[in-house]
């Protein structure tokens, strides 16, 4: 949708151009490391906030707590993320990252912005 305001139009390009090449990237990286969209964008939301219980990470998915649950039980065997005791309520169980979790988060951001450093390379040689 164009602007009066040639900047404001170049800025929606840009935004276009980055999102689409983040995007592209990050499920390339879904597919390379063998976690479907879901899971990565659970792993990463459980960066974000440092741990998350079952039901708040069903809200941010959009699913049941049952189909959160399911995928997390994935998550655990492949030793991406540890269930643990709340500790103001030991009936609620809170999910962490492992540090295998967390290099997996840390892959995802650098394929992410991989497309970053290769226009700054190339900005640099012109």
């Amino acid at each position: 949708m164009p602007h009066n305001d040639p900047f404001v139009d170049k800025l929606h390009e840009w935004i276009e151009v980055s999102m689409d090449r983040s995007i592209r990237d990050f499920i390339r990286y879904s597919r390379e490391s063998g976690l479907s969209v879901s899971q990565l964008g659970a792993l990463f939301h459980i960066h974000r906030i440092g741990s998350s219980g079952v039901t708040d990470l069903g809200d941010h998915l959009g699913v049941t707590s049952a189909a959160a649950s399911q995928m997390l039980d994935r998550l655990v065997r492949q030793g991406l993320i540890l269930r643990l005791e709340d500790p103001s309520d030991r009936r609620v169980k809170q999910v962490v990252l492992t540090d295998k979790g967390l290099r997996v988060i840390h892959e995802g951001m650098r394929a992410r912005q991989r497309w970053l450093v290769d226009l700054a390379q190339t900005m640099t040689c012109l």
